[in-house]
């Protein structure tokens, strides 16, 4: 062999190449096609009923985008091909599903993760006939989102061509010399390209044999294949030292519920990927296949049931592998701390209800950050195991392990793993690059001085389509082979397990995993984000009316789930941040206008509806309701109907003087000009000034991230803040003695208009402002500054049960990074002895640098949806200055009562119906029981604290069991005083269950 090691590499890749062109020499074109649509995205039962077929041929084109056409395919085999395999060989650019005698066989994918092959025959007589349907759509595996590549080349209108259609006689020989071939091929490629010192004499060996290949072999003549077969054979031989790097793999594809295609059209992804899965099964007893989020298997049961007959049979067999526990794969950012309760008990019991399984793991890839209390919560829901590979997409600090235990921030602790590949699509860059993803999870893993195991999850996702062929078939060849990781395909279970007994030494990562990217998820998409806290509000209502106020064997429980079905829906991680197309968002705005009107007629069909106004919150209150036109001051016991209260011995005041609007009550003194700013709020008792500098300053910030537009802010966008201008218009629109309010008109940036009432009520500790905007900016972000008159290294910031501080400075990169965060009702800047609180109805993200706090309004990104948050909008925040600390000043309860308005019904107890001594423990939701009458009472410490409280119910009870969030015990019963009262004890930021029997 002469010393030409490049030629020699393009002379082995070429004769690879050659040899694939051998696996389907033999080819015939289909007989008769014929094509019916473009229609709707309909059944393959409403395809039958089609009459409207017409001759179609290979170069006709096929439009517009998200249509649907239907073929329908007549062949006969040769005779000459008897006693071959025969396939299907399909090319539309686009997505389609090959369907035989009614049954979905596999997709056909040529987009991105080409599937142009499916076997029609195992074994032909010769002469058979062949008749097959092929459901097309048009839309790439990326829908048809213009940053993810351009489309075909071909006119808008009919973007697809149709460039293949035949049958071919399969070449079994071929096929397995290509793949022993191209996997020594593709290692020697990378150990010559990034191989160490150790490997070069492995990479030696390879190139020299693999030209003895060369020079053996004729490809065109197959009585030479068997000897330089041998050749090939000889080099697997060479195998792992006994403690190599192994890995887990496990076949994935992760279909977004919605993202850059419509909900209708993940129904299909579900369905072609599904049954490409079951397929490859048959031929691949090895292949573990997981796949998450039981509302898709949900889809499938309803719309394919032989389908869903072939996942059971798979999962029974231990091939299908059934992972994550929840409904969809959830945002772990917006959803409350019951959402996400909620996604894993509908999850788990689904998947325990229709396959027998409990699963083990949570199991959310692709998902912006994971709050601290997530831990927690899956504890409670049967899970002791954590995946995800997404932080590996930080920005300032990448994670420093990938096996570790994460301890949430009441102490609960789980085992997380990080795919060392850095990706849940691995092995998608073409056959050749496959062994590139194996050398990968070698060189990116972190803790190689601790453990040897690592998962790898392989397979197209994202859009669907999983594993092809000839990932498989690489990986059956890599199994053990030198200078790749050692490899096995794995369940969860058994990969989990294996890292449970190989890493006892875990390190320790506490708190939330804050993802260093997509912060502009916190904004984008404000109408779906408003949608899901009033949502959140509504069927915490009408679980708490349905137990109080009706009797227990006429509970809607299924009418409610069902609302719960498309709220859970709704949180999915590529809806809920904002991240989809234009119709993810018309689909979702639709849904939640149907769960608005449905949940309030079934909470007054429970309730009834009348001039009774109730609390349905686990705080007392007494505040300004208006009825009818009037104002009128109220007050309510947690969970009890609110009665009129005697006029306040003081009223709210407004006056305009000297340029000034000055707005008061007893607690609060607050002064705006004429422009808009708020330049003074004193707090009275204190006589503490609140503003550090002029506040209400509505900021607009350039806003184009380098990439992902609707997901990311970038911090650079920090340094193009502008000042909007003042108010052009000021009055006073209210001046009542339980309340008064002013007014400002604002032109924001170019060509938006807002209009805010701000709103003082007498007693009330909180300054509100109300907002009606119309947005039609571009890229452009909106926040609102008030600086704060205190100092703090840190603020605090609601989160799932719970808060979290963060720092208020950029003293490393770990603080930097927290440039924009999450929130949920409230966050907290505060000195020993005095704050300030920002409650927010709606609004999600927000920041505190030195001393001044922003919330985040709304934003304007161009993709994937060009319209994003451009029109009206309504949103209210309020400013609750405060003495001592946000715990002592009952900021949590504040924020519960902006958030939850007295609901009018019918009638109503004065008496609570549940309620709490202690201010550290928050009750948060009262529902039925999934499996029974008893009442499931779940609370949760708010403040850090440790104690013990009195809990007391205006029902009859015998018992209450302490219980996890799948409603079973998990401790002794306890039973109640003459008072219907029980004693508890609690611990920092633990969720408590209650079943009341």
């Amino acid at each position: 062999m002469l010393r030409h090691p490049d030629y020699t590499q393009t002379r082995i890749k070429l004769l690879v190449q050659r040899l694939a062109d051998k696996i389907y020499a033999e080819r015939q074109p289909i007989t008769a096609l014929e094509v019916a649509g473009p229609t709707e995205r309909i059944s393959y039962s409403q395809a039958q009923e089609l009459s409207s077929f017409r001759p179609s041929k290979v170069g006709d084109q096929f439009g517009p985008q998200w249509a649907t056409y239907w073929f329908r395919a007549s062949a006969r085999v040769p005779q000459e091909w008897k006693g071959s395999r025969v396939d299907l060989l399909w090319d539309s650019q686009s997505e389609a599903t090959l369907w035989i005698d009614g049954k979905s066989v596999q997709g056909l994918n040529m987009t991105s993760g080409d599937r142009p092959d499916a076997i029609l025959l195992d074994r032909a007589k010769g002469g058979d006939d062949l008749k097959l349907q092929i459901e097309m759509a048009c839309n790439r595996k990326f829908g048809i989102a213009p940053f993810v590549g351009p489309m075909p080349d071909s006119p808008a209108i009919s973007p697809y061509h149709l460039r293949r259609c035949e049958i071919a006689r399969f070449n079994p020989d071929a096929w397995k010399l290509y793949f022993d071939a191209l996997t020594l091929y593709s290692l020697y490629a990378e150990l010559a390209k990034d191989g160490d010192v150790s490997e070069k004499s492995w990479a030696g060996l390879l190139l020299k044999e693999l030209n003895r290949f060369c020079n053996e072999i004729d490809v065109d003549d197959e009585s030479t294949w068997s000897a330089a077969a041998k050749i090939l054979k000889d080099l697997y031989n060479n195998t792992n030292a006994p403690r190599q790097f192994e890995v887990s793999a496990i076949g994935h594809a992760h279909i977004d519920t919605a993202w850059l295609w419509p909900l209708a059209e993940t129904h299909r992804k579900c369905e072609r990927t599904f049954s490409t899965a079951t397929n490859y099964m048959r031929d691949y007893p090895e292949y573990r296949f997981a796949c998450s989020q039981a509302y898709q298997y949900d889809v499938i049961k309803q719309r394919n049931p032989d389908l869903y007959k072939r996942i059971k049979d798979r999962v029974k067999s231990g091939q299908w592998v059934i992972v994550g526990g929840t409904w969809i794969e959830p945002d772990c950012n917006i959803p409350s701390g019951e959402s996400l309760c909620r996604q894993f008990l509908f999850g788990q019991r689904y998947f325990e209800r229709e396959f027998g399984v409990r699963c083990k793991e949570f199991w959310n890839p692709d998902v912006f950050g994971y709050n601290g209390q997530l831990p927690q919560i899956m504890q409670l829901s049967g899970i002791t195991r954590f995946l995800t590979q997404k932080l590996s997409w930080n920005r300032f600090n990448r994670p420093q392990h990938g096996t570790f235990t994460w301890q949430g921030v009441d102490g609960s602790e789980v085992l997380a793993h990080f795919p060392p590949a850095d990706t849940y699509n691995a092995m998608t860059n073409g056959p050749e690059g496959h062994v590139k993803w194996l050398r990968d999870n070698i060189k990116l893993f972190k803790d190689h001085d601790r453990a040897h195991h690592g998962v790898m999850m392989f397979g197209y996702g994202d859009g669907g389509g999983g594993p092809t062929k000839d990932m498989l078939e690489v990986m059956h060849r890599c199994e053990d082979l030198q200078g790749l990781p050692r490899l096995k395909q794995r369940s969860s279970d058994e990969f989990f397990e294996l890292i449970e007994k190989d890493l006892t030494d875990r390190p320790l990562q506490v708190g939330e995993l804050y993802f260093e990217y997509h912060r502009g998820t916190y904004t984008s998409q404000s109408l779906v984000k408003r949608n899901n806290r009033k949502a959140e509000n509504l069927l915490h209502d009408l679980e708490f009316l349905a137990i109080a106020m009706s009797p227990a064997k006429s509970y809607p429980r299924a009418e409610i789930n069902k609302l719960w079905e498309v709220l859970l829906l709704n949180q999915f991680h590529d809806i809920l941040p904002g991240s989809s197309i234009t119709e993810v968002y018309e689909d979702s705005a639709a849904q939640f206008r149907d769960l608005f009107t449905d949940g309030e007629r079934l909470a007054e069909s429970i309730a009834g509806r009348g001039k009774t106004l109730v609390n349905t919150i686990g705080v007392p209150r007494r505040e300004v309701i208006e009825q009818d036109g009037k104002l009128q001051l109220v007050a309510a016991k947690p969970f009890a109907a609110a009665v009129l209260e005697r006029a306040s011995s003081t009223r709210a005041n407004v006056k305009h003087e000297r340029n000034r609007f000055v707005l008061s009550n007893q607690h609060l003194n607050a002064t705006f000009d004429e422009g808009g700013k708020l330049v003074s709020l004193v707090h009275n008792s204190s006589s503490r000034e609140t503003m550090a500098a002029p506040g209400n300053v509505f900021e607009l910030y350039d806003d184009r991230p380098n990439d992902f537009d609707a997901w990311d802010v970038d911090p650079f966008h920090l340094e193009t803040r502008k000042v909007s201008d003042p108010a052009h218009r000021a009055s006073i629109v209210r001046d009542d003695p339980l309340r008064v309010e002013v007014r400002f008109e604002y032109t924001i940036g170019k060509r938006s208009t807002l209009t805010q009432t701000v709103r003082l009520d007498v007693d009330s500790p909180r300054l509100e402002f109300h907002c009606d905007i119309d947005w039609q900016e571009h890229q452009t972000f909106l926040k609102v500054a008030y600086p704060i008159n205190a100092r703090s290294m840190n603020a605090t910031y609601e989160m799932q049960f719970g808060n979290v501080e963060r720092p208020t400075h950029y003293n490393t990169s770990f603080d930097l990074a927290r440039y924009e965060v999450p929130l949920h009702r409230w966050f907290d800047f505060s000195e020993h002895g005095f704050g300030c609180a920002i409650l927010s109805e709606s609004k999600y993200g927000g920041s505190t640098f030195g001393n001044t706090m922003r919330l985040s309004l709304l934003r304007a990104p161009e993709s994937p949806d060009p319209t994003c948050d451009r029109g009206q909008h309504q949103f209210a925040w309020s400013l609750m200055p405060h003495v001592a600390g946000w715990r002592e000043a009952g900021v949590v309860a504040e924020a519960m009562r902006f958030n939850s308005p007295l609901r009018l019904v019918a009638t109503a107890p004065t008496e609570s119906f549940a309620s709490c001594d202690d201010a550290n423990l928050m009750m948060d939701t009262i529902k039925r029981a999934e499996d029974s009458d008893a009442a499931i009472v779940r609370l949760y410490e708010c403040h850090g604290a440790r104690g013990t409280a009195r809990l007391t119910f205006n029902t009859r009870f015998d018992k209450a069991t302490p219980c996890n969030v799948l409603e079973e015990p998990t401790g002794s019963p306890i039973a109640p005083g003459t008072s219907r009262t029980i004693e508890i004890a609690y611990e920092p930021y633990k969720v408590i269950s209650l079943r009341l029997d």
